[in-house]
């Protein structure tokens, strides 16, 4: 670009005539004056980091040049002082101009500008793509192993760049499961193979200008020495009662499909179930201890070709204590039966403990649910679950013996000795009685002996008799007899299994069903009260020793 500046200067030439002679005329024509003008030089494009020069001119000679940027990426150094000047341009990721002001100062001071406008070109260098296998750390791979291509050397050579984007392909060889083709690095497993099989892979990568590059990189997968591999699955540790799954289906095979058979190889024998499918399943057994189970699965091919595997099973008896569960079997909500496992009304009874696993107990007699009685005779010897007549039981959950009344055929006090009908007051002196013995209530007034009414009385005749072919008969405790109760009864009649504890006593007589434990009542309120638990209503209640209840007598083999 280029200017002008031109200064006019007008001279007045004066002409004086002496005395009368007569003269002629004369001109007198200046010099011309300098003219002043400034060039910043062309326009220019160039290529980013190169180096250009701005080259300015002016006249007259002998002022000062001062170059500013104007406009685009800020450049150090600037304003710049002289004529000319070498200039780096900057990195850009697109094309990008810059404007450079000249100033030019004349000797007389006058101020003169021009401007120069500079282009410049991105100048994208393509990625440079690296591919190294970096896994296994044994080489050649076989079988199973993690092959891992790595491209952790590929780079952006320009110094502001970066990589947006990896995309990995197999162009070559036998067809593998990649699950990630867009990951820096490239991770698949080493097939079944019969024999070796050259694979290619190729890798774009794409920087953040859009410029791609793409490398090659072969591999040779070495057949492997097993033609089938058979996977039996992880080993598992499961309760008692649970479902176990065999799954053999993760087995590989060079052919198209291939077989499973399943067979135990040790530990407590179990009902194999589909033991010719590869999934395959048994419910774990009734254990007391823990215990390990082996499974071995056989992988036959379309070629008759076999190979096997074995898996561990854990067995781990559940936590179900020595006390009998509640009898309940039904879940309910607020107002009606419902299915149980509903997430609105959890953790219920029925829910929980041994009658969820009555369907697989092991019992040595017979019960509802989880409940597990034997009957035996007068001398405690065992009787079939069938027989009507017999005179204690057993439980076989905790191992108690209970005494089973005799039938109700006389009126009080003309009763035998154990008929279910009579009742005794609260009078126990041994240990545990809070310090307070209780009351006796008078000889036959609800019972036939012609000592007292006392439960402390009952336990020792029932004793001397050797009732049962035992005398260490004893009054329950409170969770010993809550172990007898039936909730699952309720509504229907007595909480308790009638056909191994028959002879109840009427409902009516006493207006309950009330029987005593042998613990006193520590309320705060009064020691003179005892637990008695209801099975009719399912209630416990601290009562007074001074009434009457039922009792049943229990003792320990």
């Amino acid at each position: 670009m280029y200017r002008n500046l031109v200064c006019l200067t007008l001279s007045v030439c004066l002409v004086t005539a002496c005395g009368g002679g007569g003269g002629g005329d004369s001109t007198n024509t200046p010099a011309p004056l300098p003219v002043s003008s400034i060039n910043a030089g062309s326009d220019q494009a160039a290529a980013e980091k190169s180096v250009i020069t701005l080259a300015g001119q002016a006249t007259p000679s002998g002022g000062e040049f001062v170059w500013s940027q104007v406009s685009g990426p800020l450049l150090s150094n600037f304003p710049l002082t002289g004529a000319t000047q070498s200039v780096t341009l900057p990195s850009v990721k697109l094309t990008t101009q810059l404007v450079f002001d000249l100033k030019y100062t004349t000797p007389a001071k006058e101020i003169l500008m021009d401007s120069v406008t500079v282009t410049v070109n991105s100048v994208n260098q393509l990625p440079i793509v690296s591919i190294k296998q970096t896994a296994p750390a044994q080489l050649p791979s076989k079988y199973n192993d993690t092959i891992i291509l790595s491209s952790d050397g590929s780079k952006d050579p320009d110094t502001d760049g970066v990589i947006v984007g990896y995309k990995w392909l197999q162009t070559a060889g036998e067809p593998l499961e990649i699950t990630d083709l867009t990951n820096k690095d490239l991770t698949f497993t080493h097939p079944l193979l019969e024999q070796d099989s050259q694979v290619q892979f190729s890798l774009t990568i794409t920087d953040d200008e859009g410029g791609k590059s793409t490398n090659y990189h072969d591999l040779i997968l070495r057949k492997t020495t097993q033609v089938i591999a058979a996977d039996a699955g992880d080993a598992q540790t499961v309760g008692e009662f649970a479902t176990v799954n065999l799954d053999a289906s993760a087995s590989k095979a060079l052919t198209d499909s291939y077989s499973c058979y399943w067979q135990q190889v040790s530990g407590t024998l179990v009902n194999l179930i589909d033991a010719e499918q590869c999934q395959s399943r048994f419910i774990v057994p009734d254990i007391d201890i823990a215990e390990q189970l082996i499974f071995e699965v056989t992988i036959t091919d379309d070629n008759s070709r076999t190979a096997t595997a074995q898996t561990q099973i854990n067995l781990q008896p559940l936590p179900l204590g020595l006390n009998n569960d509640s009898g309940m079997n039904k879940c309910y909500s607020n107002s009606a039966a419902i299915s149980c496992g509903n997430a609105d009304f959890p953790g219920q009874d029925a829910e929980l403990g041994r009658d969820v696993v009555a369907d697989y107990l092991d019992k040595v007699g017979a019960g509802t649910l989880a409940f597990d009685f034997t009957k035996l005779d007068e001398f405690a010897d065992e009787l079939p679950d069938t027989a009507t007549n017999f005179s204690c039981v057993r439980d076989n959950v905790t191992g108690l013996i209970w005494e089973v009344k005799q039938a109700n055929i006389g009126i009080i006090p003309n009763t035998q000795l154990r008929e279910g009908q009579n009742s005794y007051s609260w009078f126990y002196t041994g240990e545990g009685n809070g310090g307070v013995p209780g009351f006796a209530a008078a000889a036959k007034s609800s019972c036939p002996s012609d000592v007292d009414c006392g439960i402390e009385t009952y336990v020792a005749q029932v004793n001397a008799a050797n009732f049962c072919g035992a005398n260490n008969w004893r009054i329950p405790s409170y969770n010993e007899l809550m172990g007898l109760m039936d909730l699952a009864k309720q509504g229907n009649g007595p909480l308790i299994d009638t056909e191994y504890f028959p002879n109840l006593p009427n409902s009516n007589t006493l207006g309950h069903l009330r029987y005593w434990t042998k613990e006193t009542s520590a309320d705060g309120q009064s020691l003179n009260f005892a637990w008695i638990l209801d099975f009719q209503t399912g209630n416990d209640l601290a009562y007074p020793k001074t009434s009457t209840a039922y009792l049943r007598l229990v003792r320990t083999p």
